[in-house]
């Protein structure tokens, strides 16, 4: 057996192993207290019977997988009262009283505040004992870069003793046809799979990470076509038309989240791999770009720095606005995709984000990045890079768009170049099950020709820049979804502009195709979780969209 699969074989066991670590570490603790001394009631008067009436049912969320309990008996006016009961007192977690933040069903009211909470229409993650200081879900985008908190939020949850569990995941299969003379067709599936687990700790709250591909596995060696696309290496040779695989491990990270004051936070973020803050969200983790199953020409000028095999970061949050900074290693993962790599901690970057509703998220970036690419051993880039985006729930459906800069000031000794990345991507959803996107770019890229390839068009020049458009426009619809999984079917088509100078490569006018099938957790349905009562026996789960 060659070391390729010795390898993928040790890797593969290992995160068996870390599974099952994982799943035993995590299981859920008893809820019975022994020990704890329970207050004396207190004397009251007696009070005349009451007329009965419906019990309060509290607020219910839906927990996948976790039992709900039962509706607690109404009292009849026939039950009598000997002993007098103590009047009732807030314990400090409660947040009845609290407007927009109510608890999450299946956390006790004991003395522990719950960590799960809804806030307004978004789900949130409390931190430490704050009541104000939340960790929306749907604003989490890939590492610590924030997404708008109305994003839909396709994931399973589950609550574990003292630890929220969550577990995303997107799987595409289908057929890849790249047009023109430089295009391939290839049966293929881009995917990621991604669990997550939060913990009070302290006075705070710790989130686990992780996430992992198997596109070492599921894409064509050498990478999934992909015309014009550049970034990284295979055999020793830059990748040109091809997007290449993730790697096997994509991100293994923890965050520690602490309050400061009423309205800010403090965190710290350490991954290894991680992703620094440079960048939008990762065209993989962006609601603009949900149904699409290709990455954007101008990812290696926007968030290529989505897996860097070690990163720290550190920053502070106030009520919208979030301020941070990362050193890490700024190397591209090498052609081993299933290996941790080693190297120094030689980039910086800062990033500042604007957030000031659910719906909105602004960032401007900036980033050192030391000779990134092994192909160009003597080549530093500093990035800079802009992103608005957009996500409104719309009535059974949602629209999210994003508008992303991103430019690259490469340098080498001799040789200077700016190379901007443009790209506008937009999906809506409507009628449930229905879905449209499309993704507008203009790129440049410096990195298309081998020399074959320049002798062949008598371009001296190693390094000629062209500006590359891009057109995609596709759907989608759901075929089949559960109050577990949800499967689509897609296609879209792209086209593209270029200099003529390129026709004799690429041909005159290149057309490329996707169809595919895709497969995700349902969405949650944020609608239903709000006001329902206490589930009756076999109804604690949210039924499917209809």
């Amino acid at each position: 057996m060659n070391s390729r699969f010795r390898n993928a074989k040790i890797h593969a066991s290992a995160l068996g192993l870390l599974v099952v670590f994982g799943a035993s570490a995590l299981r859920a603790k008893s809820q019975d207290m022994p020990g704890m001394k329970m207050p004396a009631p207190q004397k009251a008067k007696p009070s005349p019977t009451p007329t009965a009436s419906p019990s309060p049912s509290p607020m219910n969320r839906d927990m996948r997988g976790m039992q709900m309990p039962g509706p607690s008996p109404t009292p009849s006016p026939q039950m009598k009262m000997n002993m007098p009961m103590p009047a009732a007192s807030p314990s400090p977690g409660d947040m009845s009283g609290m407007k927009g933040v109510e608890r999450v069903p299946g956390m006790n009211s004991m003395n522990t505040s719950p960590l799960l909470v809804m806030s307004g229409d978004n789900m949130a993650v409390r931190v430490g004992d704050s009541d104000v200081n939340l960790l929306e879900c749907g604003q989490m985008g890939s590492g610590t870069s924030w997404a708008p908190a109305s994003s839909q939020l396709h994931m399973y949850d589950k609550l574990a003793g003292n630890w929220v569990l969550m577990f995303h995941f997107n799987a595409i299969i289908g057929v890849n046809s790249q047009g023109g003379p430089r295009g391939l067709t290839k049966f293929e599936s881009a995917n990621w799979f991604m669990p997550m687990a939060f913990h009070k700790f302290g006075k705070g709250t710790l989130q686990l990470r992780g996430m992992f591909s198997f596109e070492p596995f599921t894409f064509a060696r050498g990478g999934s076509p992909l015309l014009f696309q550049t970034g990284e290496t295979y055999k020793g040779q830059p990748i040109i038309d091809r997007q290449h695989p993730h790697d096997l491990w994509m991100e293994l990270s923890a965050q520690y989240t602490r309050s400061l004051g009423e309205r800010g936070t403090w965190f710290i973020y350490f991954g290894y791999p991680g992703e620094p803050a440079l960048g939008p969200p990762a065209f993989m983790h962006r609601e603009s770009a949900s149904e699409n199953p290709s990455a954007a020409l101008a990812h290696h000028l926007q968030d290529s720095t989505h897996i860097s095999f070690g990163v720290l970061t550190t920053g502070f949050t106030y009520r919208w606005f979030k301020l941070e900074g990362s050193i890490f290693n700024g190397r591209e993962p090498d052609e081993n995709r299933y290996n941790f790599e080693a190297h120094t901690w030689n980039s910086r970057s800062a990033r500042f984000t604007f957030a000031p509703n659910n719906n909105w998220t602004m960032q401007v970036s900036y980033g050192f990045l030391r000779k990134p690419e092994a192909a160009e051993p003597t080549t530093d880039i500093r990035r800079a890079t802009a992103s608005i985006q957009y996500n409104k729930p719309i009535n059974r459906g949602n629209w999210a768009t994003s508008l992303i800069w991103g430019r690259n000031h490469t340098s080498r000794p001799g040789a200077l170049h700016n190379l901007n990345g443009y790209t506008a991507e937009s999906t809506v959803n409507f009628l449930d099950k229905n879905y449209l996107y499309t993704r507008v770019e203009l790129v440049d890229k410096n990195e298309m020709l081998r020399p074959a390839d320049r002798a062949v068009l008598g371009i001296k020049d190693d390094h000629p820049s062209f500006r590359i458009g891009a057109y995609t426009a596709g759907g989608a619809r759901d075929i089949w979804n559960t109050d577990k999984l949800s499967v689509a079917i897609g296609s879209d088509l792209t086209f593209y502009s270029k200099p003529s100078v390129l026709d004799r490569i690429y041909g005159n006018n290149p057309v490329s195709w996707q169809i595919f099938l895709r497969l995700r957790p349902t969405r949650m349905d944020m609608s239903q979780m709000k006001g329902m009562g206490n589930p009756k026996p076999g109804e604690g789960k949210m039924p499917p969209k209809p």
